[in-house]
């Protein structure tokens, strides 16, 4: 495991990728501090109109940012590239003929994928959770902050939000991290595992748009993405992250043992 984490964040490439996801909502915390002018409440990522009164609330707001598109896409590339990557540079049957068993293989390969999503996650709310602060101020006077349903919450009740908050995001890009593997050993190409991937979260996303597709919308691995938001309600409204958390573990169990059966499977020429 020490060497696949060792290889995966000894890249420049890796740590290129940590950076760009920290840069837009960077360039957004600028804008607003510099302007004072937020979206209106219910327009825009999530947060982004309440981060002037309480600028810590930008670490949830940039991971909301980020979350649509340009955090998928950082960990579609990576995952995608975890197996397919040694295919490409013809290292992979090299490193079966090793006395190390697929299974275990692929168990190194998706534990580094695994810590770049967490270490994605966590440095995009780290950062963000700095540059709020810095940039758009503490919480207010009060010591209390307006939630989603108008009542106050304490900075307590806001930490513990915005740490489960975290944990779900988390959990949700696991599901494009598990499809994205499962690609990487149906190709030696890691791009096209990589755009595979992001090919079916935008189909999922753009179905969500279509009415005709009412019936599938539950079953989108996109369709519960953004409902951390509930967590910032009084009482918390846990219905859609408890379907969102049950969705995406049906989605890693299936990717990942289709991954499994491939691989394990799979006449590796290269």
């Amino acid at each position: 495991m020490l060497v696949e984490l060792g290889k995966l964040f000894g890249r420049r490439r890796t740590w290129a990728a940590i950076v760009l996801l920290n840069v837009l909502p960077t360039i957004v915390a600028v804008t607003l501090a510099w302007t004072g002018i937020a979206p209106r409440p219910g327009s825009g990522p999530a947060f982004l109109s309440a981060v002037l009164a309480d600028g810590t609330l930008f670490a949830i707001a940039a991971l909301a940012i980020v979350l649509p598109l340009f955090l998928p896409v950082a960990i579609a590339v990576v995952a995608g590239e975890s197996i397919a990557g040694e295919a490409q540079a013809g290292t992979l049957r090299y490193l079966l003929v090793r006395p190390v068993g697929r299974t275990r293989l692929l168990v190194r390969k998706l534990g580094a994928v695994v810590a770049f999503t967490l270490v994605a996650v966590l440095s995009v709310a780290g950062v963000g959770y700095v540059v709020g602060r810095l940039l758009l101020g503490d919480a207010p006077a009060s010591g209390s902050l307006l939630s989603l349903s108008g009542t106050a919450l304490t900075p307590t009740e806001v930490a513990w939000r915005t740490a489960v908050a975290i944990g779900y995001i988390t959990v949700s890009m696991l599901g494009v991290a598990a499809l994205a593997l499962l690609l990487s050993t149906l190709t030696d190409s890691p791009q096209s595992a990589s755009l595979g991937a992001m090919a079916f979260l935008i189909g999922s996303s753009l179905l969500l748009t279509v009415d005709a597709a009412r019936p599938l919308q539950p079953y989108l691995p996109t369709r519960y993405w953004l409902s951390f938001v509930d967590l910032y309600r009084d009482p918390v409204l846990w219905s859609a992250i408890e379907r969102g958390l049950a969705l995406q573990a049906v989605y890693v169990g299936v990717f990942l043992l289709a991954a499994w059966a491939n691989f394990t499977t799979r006449d590796v020429t290269s």
